[in-house]
């Protein structure tokens, strides 16, 4: 089901920001989605965590077939592929794999946001991995689970997923503020309540430390490369699906420009990257992908900008069902892989492998979340303070 207002709203911004005329284009962005640009002001919250349930009845565990309210939310500035929130069957995607989802909320000085954990049936109190999934336009956190699947594979490997959700205190239109500088650095900002977000599940279940993962699509990939980059220490890898690199934007007419050319050169990422992206995506374009792979390469000796002589990248073709896709695998000079790029061919602005219950989601693989995840478990972290 496709949201034709919206769609037409972004289809005449995009016009706009390719004949240069990025005033109108933010203008008509503003107009569309109710001045979702303009973040709201932050209210005040006590120095302390606060780590509960949300309201939503009297329990924090949802059950297989309950539906909680849905919270329609942009992520990014991009059309297409929209369907309400909170549906039963993206309820009953996100829940069907028999583990608990909690409904919790996180409080710090930095801010507050909401977030959904997905604890497997497996969990039995050993250190298991973490994976943060962060959502993409117009989705919340079942939305998202449904449609990468993630859950399901969370119950086949043993690790918990946590889901920020955006709220409309922090943006009117509920868009992650990936493309604002405050929102772009470490200790402040998005950044530091989804570090928050992330230390209090390791705080509250038993994490390996050495395993924690963040991941995201669209506006929630920007904001996973921005996590990866100023939060080397926490994540021990990233997985940026259609989305864009960290300082490739300062604010709502930069983020059109990124869109489409890939912005400014930005700060390196000194985590093992995954990326994937659709090289028919006329959302973000698939430049986006070479600019991410770039910030990952140049934070690595054995490639350009590094110390030692560059080592080539492997190009194969993988196996796995789906649309045709090419893969490059980039290691270091020590033969460790520290980046992998994925391009999927005649792939548009949409997770590759999901669910189509889920919106923005491409059923035709190739399977981006079991990627993701074999490549998360391939890399762990030296333990630094966290």
């Amino acid at each position: 089901m496709y949201d034709d207002d919206w769609n037409a709203t972004m289809a005449d911004a995009l016009r706009l920001t390719r004949n240069g005329r990025l005033m109108e284009a933010t203008a008509r962005l503003q107009q569309g989605i109710g001045g979702a640009a303009q973040p709201a002001a932050a209210r005040p919250v006590p120095s302390r965590m606060f780590h509960g349930r949300r309201r939503a009845g009297n329990s924090p565990l949802v059950k297989p077939g309950l539906v909680q309210p849905g919270l329609v939310q942009p992520g990014l500035v991009q059309p297409g592929l929209v369907r309400p929130g909170g549906s039963a069957a993206a309820a009953a995607a996100a829940s069907a794999p028999g583990g608990e989802i909690r409904h919790l909320t996180h409080r710090d000085a930095a801010g507050w946001r909401t977030y959904d954990l997905y604890v497997p049936t497996g969990y039995a109190g050993e250190p298991v991995p973490l994976v943060v999934m962060l959502h993409g336009g117009r989705q919340d956190a079942t939305d998202f689970a449904a449609g990468t699947r993630m859950n399901d594979l969370a119950e086949q490997h043993t690790f918990i997923v946590a889901y920020p959700e955006q709220s409309t205190t922090a943006n009117n239109g509920r868009y992650w503020n990936w493309f604002r500088s405050g929102d772009q650095q470490r200790g402040a900002g998005e950044p530091a309540i989804l570090a928050g977000i992330t230390r209090q599940v390791m705080n509250d279940y038993a994490v390996d430390q050495a395993r924690v993962y963040v991941a995201g699509f669209s506006a929630g990939g920007a904001m996973a490369a921005v996590m990866a980059g100023t939060y080397p220490d926490l994540y021990a890898a990233a997985g940026i699906h259609s989305g864009l690199a960290r300082g490739a934007a300062h604010d709502l007419p930069s983020a059109f420009q990124a869109m489409q050319n890939g912005g400014t050169a930005g700060p390196t990422i000194d985590v093992p990257l995954i990326v994937f992206h659709g090289d028919r995506d006329n959302i973000v374009a698939p430049v986006n992908a070479e600019r991410l792979i770039a910030a990952r390469l140049a934070a690595s000796s054995g490639f350009d900008g590094g110390a030692g002589p560059r080592v080539p990248a492997s190009t194969d073709r993988r196996d796995s069902p789906g649309r045709r896709h090419s893969s490059r695998m980039y290691r270091d000079v020590d033969g460790r892989v520290v980046a992998e790029q994925w391009i999927v061919h005649g792939g548009s602005h949409a997770w590759f492998g999901g669910n189509p219950v889920g919106s923005y989601t491409d059923g035709q693989g190739p399977d981006a979340s079991g990627e993701m995840v074999r490549f998360f478990l391939e890399h762990t972290a030296p333990l630094t303070a966290r």
